[in-house]
């Protein structure tokens, strides 16, 4: 560690302006912490000296007090308390923050004593994939799911253990369900991996789960699906995903909802669009038609001139809004019907030849071998 001479300045160890607020301070001790820490440069001293020269610079410029000293009389001012072996250990409780956080340290010890306290293991989250019709989806649905989960074995109650036997002490951790080691400067203490930080290991397990203190059920739900819903949305049942260890709380099970693709119909958000094919004297001379809805049939009035591609509105035709606000509309995209060849009669042909001599547009109409050879022979 340099002599206090020779000692860097604490606002340039930790690349900030002496007006840095304390959420600045523990924000750049963060960054140097990740890039410098020995777990991450093992073997390598420079990294080392620069992990408790950054150390040093929070230690004094996260406390009110030390800065203070600091920014009036320097290194100076601290006295001993300017070399990091000299400094409380009350502060040592934000480098446990701090790093616990980076590396995943479950304590980091300063002469504290402090030990972080057991909890129980949440229980998994679990997904479930449901396919929608377009109308269950328009609509509202109730489906029944079937589920597979973990769930606490009835047998042992979730110790894992067989009936009248107990866990034991884990030997590892001695039942402290955590083990320490020297890190550098520090000593660390993490999860046991043994006991998985739980103090105790089965010896004799539980035959029908085999210690593993929970088993795969299946288990029934009844998930009420609300009207107006869309692919991707997602349904949260609290609770119901697998069980949790030790008292933890249970996962929660994601419904993921897939609405199938309608052959006339098809959504944008809670309006509906579909298209209709009309003839040409219906859009010349205008009509009164009928538009299949997810309603039923709705009366539509064409009126007369109508372009092909032109849009109608039929308001509160659409699907119901998720949150309440009434329905969307269906939109009807007229589109004009040309007959496919062979699907004119005689006489409408004839009368399309003669709108097309009327309007001054003659068309020249295909002839097959054996009218040519008629019109060639007389």
């Amino acid at each position: 560690m340099p002599t206090m001479a020779s000692k860097r300045d604490y606002y340039e160890v930790l690349a900030i302006e002496r007006t840095a607020a304390a959420a600045d301070i523990k924000r750049a001790y963060r960054k140097l912490a990740a890039q410098y820490h020995p777990d991450k440069n093992p073997g390598d001293a420079t990294a080392e000296e620069r992990f408790k020269e950054a150390a040093e610079a929070y230690a004094v410029l996260s406390d009110a007090d030390k800065r203070a000293r600091y920014d009036r009389f320097g290194h100076s001012g601290l006295g001993a308390q300017g070399g990091f072996s000299g400094f409380d250990p009350q502060t040592f409780g934000d480098f446990a923050d701090v790093l616990g956080n980076l590396f995943g340290f479950g304590d980091l010890l300063g002469g504290s004593g402090r030990r972080a306290g057991r909890r129980g293991t949440p229980g998994a989250d679990l997904r479930y994939d449901l396919e929608l019709t377009f109308e269950e989806a328009a609509f509202g649905t109730t489906h029944t799911l079937r589920v597979p989960r973990l769930e606490i074995c009835e047998e042992c109650k979730g110790t894992g253990s067989a009936e009248g036997k107990a866990p034991v002490t884990c030997n590892a951790c001695g039942g402290n369900g955590q083990v320490r080691f020297s890190q550098g400067f520090l000593t660390v203490a993490r999860t046991c991996p043994q006991c998985r930080g739980r103090g105790t290991v089965i010896s004799d397990p539980c035959k029908r789960c085999r210690g593993q203190r929970r088993v795969e059920q299946e288990r029934t739900l009844d998930v009420t699906v609300p009207a107006g819903v869309e692919t991707g949305a997602r349904l949260r049942l609290t609770g119901e995903g697998e069980d949790g260890l030790d008292g933890g709380p249970s996962g929660d099970l994601y419904v993921v909802l897939h609405v199938e693709e309608h052959p006339r119909f098809r959504r944008e958000g809670a309006h509906v669009i579909s298209e209709l094919e009309v003839t040409y004297p219906q859009l010349v001379l205008g009509a009164l038609v009928e538009v299949e809805t997810v309603h039923g049939p709705v009366p539509l009035e064409i009126p007369a001139a109508t372009q092909p591609g032109e849009q109608f509105r039929l308001p509160g035709q659409g699907v119901a809004r998720l949150d309440g606000r009434g329905k969307g509309d269906h939109h009807v995209f007229v589109r004009l019907e040309v007959p496919a060849p062979g699907e004119l009669g005689e006489e409408e042909r004839e009368l399309l030849k003669r709108l097309a001599e009327l309007q001054g547009k003659p068309v020249r109409e295909r002839r097959g071998v054996k009218e040519r050879v008629r019109d060639l022979f007389g």
